[in-house]
C-alpha cells in the first residue's frame, strides 16, 4: 500500500473515517480537507449493488452537472457537410473526417470527448481499438452518436459527464471543484445521483446504492449517508 502523504494524513484527522456525514457536511469536510497548491477536483465515488458481467446490469450514461465541473472540455467531431458547419458553430474544437482519423492513428489525442453523426461511425470504427480503451469511442447512450451535433457539443460545453460502472459495480466521477461554493457541488452531486437513480436496472436486487463517497483529488474519502440522499424529496 502507498504510503500517505503528509497532507493526506492531516486532513484525515478532521473526520470521522468511519462515519456517514450528509451530504452537505461531507462536501464542507472535503473543502477543508483540500490542502494541494492547485485547485483540487472533488470526485464522488458509487458502490452499487448490481453485477455489471450481466447485460442486463450494465450502467452508462450521462448527465448534465447544473454547475460544469470546472474544467472545459475539448470535443472533437467526426461530421461532414452541414452537420460539421452546425458542430463547429456550436464551438466545436476540432471537427473534420477521414484526416482527423488519421491523426489520431499516428498518436494525437489533444481532446477530451468525441461525438460524430450516425453516418460517419464506419469511419470512426477503425479507431475503436485506440479509442476505446481511453473511454474516447462515441456512444449513443451517452449521446455521442447523434445528427444533434450543435446539441451534444454544447452540452458537454456546459458540464455534462459521462458515467458507467466499472468490473466492480462501481462508478467514479467528477463533480465540480474545491473552489465551487458547496450549494453548486451539492446540486451537481445530486442530479449525478438522480440520474444514477432512474438508470437503475430492473435486474438489481436488493440495496441499490451501498455506499458514496467524496473526495478532493489528493484528500480522504469523506462517506455520504446514502439514505439520506437517495431519499425521495417531500
Amino acid at each position: 500500500m502507498a504510503k500517505k502523504g503528509k497532507n493526506y494524513l492531516e486532513a484525515a484527522k478532521l473526520f470521522d473515517r468511519t462515519a456517514a456525514y450528509d451530504m452537505n457536511e461531507a462536501l464542507e469536510i472535503v473543502k477543508k480537507a483540500s490542502k494541494a497548491k492547485f485547485d483540487e477536483t472533488v470526485e464522488v465515488a458509487f458502490r452499487l449493488g448490481v453485477d455489471p458481467r450481466k447485460n442486463d446490469q450494465q450502467i452508462r450514461g450521462a448527465v448534465v452537472l447544473p454547475h460544469g465541473t470546472g474544467k472545459t472540455q475539448r470535443v472533437l467531431v467526426f461530421a461532414k457537410g452541414e452537420k460539421a458547419k452546425e458542430a463547429e458553430a456550436a464551438g466545436a474544437d476540432f471537427v473534420g473526417d477521414d484526416e482527423l482519423v488519421t491523426k489520431i492513428q499516428q498518436g494525437w489525442f489533444e481532446f477530451d470527448v468525441v461525438v460524430a453523426t450516425p453516418d460517419m461511425m464506419g469511419t470512426v470504427g477503425k479507431l475503436g481499438r485506440v479509442l476505446g480503451p481511453k473511454g474516447l469511442m462515441p456512444n449513443p447512450k451517452t449521446g455521442t452518436v447523434t445528427f444533434e451535433v450543435e446539441k451534444a457539443v454544447k452540452e458537454i460545453k456546459a458540464g455534462k459527464i459521462e458515467y458507467r460502472t466499472d468490473k466492480a459495480g462501481n462508478i467514479h466521477a467528477p463533480i465540480g471543484k474545491v473552489s465551487f461554493d458547496s450549494v453548486k457541488l451539492e446540486e451537481n452531486l445530486r442530479a449525478l445521483v438522480d440520474a444514477l437513480v432512474k438508470a437503475k436496472p430492473a435486474a438489481a436486487k436488493g440495496t441499490y446504492m451501498k455506499n458514496i463517497t467524496v473526495s478532493s483529488t489528493m484528500g480522504p474519502g469523506v462517506k455520504v449517508n446514502t439514505l439520506k440522499l437517495t431519499a425521495p424529496a417531500n
